[in-house]
């Protein structure tokens, strides 16, 4: 409980904002249980007794003469209205899928629109409003700004009953420290969302203050154009100006002759209230709510035994066919598998690189015995490209026509020409190269290539020789001696000239 709410008297302010010296005790309903769910509840069933009631007419869809046609006509079994002449005939009615038909369900005017409530259940919630009203942190997080008012609850002497002015009731609240309660309501306001705007309800705010008072003698006339500002009776309390939307924590303005008659109204837990028939306030269930106190307090730590903690970790499910971890626990022999396909697969790719390397020209080499110094060392094999050779020049040899071109068929001019020789420049022509391969070297493997070792000249054997020959005749040579005997040709003509 709120020290605030636990002084036992509370101060009277005068016209002036200034304490008048006379003090009240707090009425014992500033003590009572604060229940914002009874609050909410009692809120929202007296809010649906301001409904009215609405419903359709009873003839609406169902204004027009239709009939269905029946079955076999290959259409919906749906009234269908009477005529001709016109589109709407055969058009279907009544049905709430039809245009112009009836809704579904229509709304009557016999809904149980209003609510009952219990009578000491709206007395709990207007005792629960009337309490949280005294505790300024419940007034503060509803929004209302009091940082600066006096005391708290505020009362103020009897005469500000009879001002009739709107501007005594702004000096007033200005001496109060209130008035900014009140400009918050003149910036909040703002057009209200939804169809309320048709209805009347155009504009929303906040509210402001309300004040509480015990005899009308202009008062209401002094406040009433104070936008935000409520004004209501002690003798009829309304939870719905004390408790607005269902939240407690209004900011409310006691005058004395109203704070006084509280504890006639509700009476105390000592004396029954003398104005309401057998009522008594509602009785707290705890004495003290301060639950973090009491679990804390050394009389009840020394009874309580320590917290049950039971950990419940989650089994996270892996899926042995990504995780290997989770493969290793199923199938610890896995791991063994796993490499061997690993070996596997390098052995295939080697037999891969090696078949290339044959395809490709390349000769790949396993090891060969090196005369170096050093001791002997695995040599790993290197693939030896193929090069150009440009072969030593040698004097002009005669070729003949039939020993060069012997694949193709002879033109016309080379047919004339008949087996003449031709005496041909000597010219560059690609021979392979001269490979020798010693016998140690039989075990041919395909190995990656070093960069750091020296590629190996090897000389040919004689058996590998004997294709060079055979390789003179190229293309090259053909387009050679076709031009040469061309030459030729035009050499005779001119002679013949």
């Amino acid at each position: 409980m709120s020290k605030v709410v636990a002084r036992p008297t509370i101060s009277v302010y005068n016209e002036k904002a200034e304490p008048s010296g006379k003090s009240i005790q707090l009425p014992a309903i500033f003590k009572a249980p604060i229940r914002p769910d009874i609050v909410c509840f009692v809120q929202q069933q007296m809010s649906m007794n301001r409904r009215q009631p609405y419903a359709v007419s009873e003839k609406a869809g169902h204004q027009t003469s239709a009939e269905s046609w029946g079955t076999g006509r290959a259409v919906a079994r749906i009234p269908r209205v009477r005529g001709g002449g016109t589109h709407r005939s055969g058009q279907g009615a009544y049905g709430n899928m039809c245009r112009g038909g009836r809704m579904f369900a229509p709304t009557k005017i016999w809904r149980r629109w209003h609510r009952k409530i219990n009578v000491n259940q709206k007395r709990y919630a207007l005792c629960s409003a009337i309490a949280a009203s005294g505790i300024p942190s419940l007034v503060m997080s509803k929004g209302h700004l009091i940082n600066d008012v006096p005391e708290f609850p505020l009362v103020v002497s009897d005469k500000v009953q009879e001002y009739n002015k709107t501007k005594q009731a702004v000096v007033l609240l200005r001496r109060l420290r209130a008035w900014t309660d009140v400009q918050k309501v003149y910036k909040t306001k703002r057009f209200r969302a939804g169809k309320g705007k048709m209805r009347n309800r155009r504009r929303t705010s906040k509210l402001g203050p309300l004040i509480i008072y015990g005899k009308d003698q202009g008062l209401t006339k002094a406040f009433r154009n104070i936008p935000g500002v409520d004004l209501v009776s002690v003798n009829k309390m309304n939870l719905m100006k004390l408790a607005p939307g269902g939240h407690v924590g209004r900011f409310v303005i006691w005058t004395e002759s109203a704070f006084e008659r509280l504890n006639a109204l509700y009476g105390t837990w000592r004396e029954k209230s003398k104005l309401k028939s057998d009522y008594n306030l509602p009785q707290p269930i705890m004495t003290g709510t301060d639950l973090s106190r009491l679990l804390k307090s050394d009389e009840i730590q020394k009874v309580i035994r320590r917290p049950m903690k039971v950990v419940r970790r989650a089994s996270v499910h892996r899926n042995p066919l990504t995780n290997m971890r989770a493969l290793m626990k199923l199938n610890p022999y896995s791991a063994v598998i796993k490499k061997n396909a690993a070996k596997v697969a390098a052995a295939r790719l080697k037999q891969k690189e090696e078949l290339l390397a044959k395809k490709r020209g390349f000769l790949v080499i396993e090891s060969a015995t090196l005369p170096v110094d050093k001791p002997k060392e695995e040599v790993t094999a290197q693939v030896v490209p193929i090069k150009n050779v440009e072969p030593t020049p040698t004097s002009p040899s005669t070729v003949s026509t039939t020993d060069v071109i012997d694949k193709k068929k002879p033109s016309k001019k080379t047919a004339k020409a008949g087996k003449n020789e031709v005496t041909v420049e000597p010219m560059d022509v690609a021979t392979p190269p001269v490979v020798s391969v010693k016998p140690e070297a039989v075990a041919i493997k395909s190995e990656p290539l070093v960069a750091d070792q020296p590629s190996i000249p090897i000389q040919a054997t004689a058996e590998q020789k004997a294709p060079a020959a055979e390789a003179v005749a190229t293309p090259q040579t053909e387009a050679v001696v076709e031009k040469a005997n061309l030459k030729k040709g035009k050499g005779k003509k001119n002679k013949k000239e």
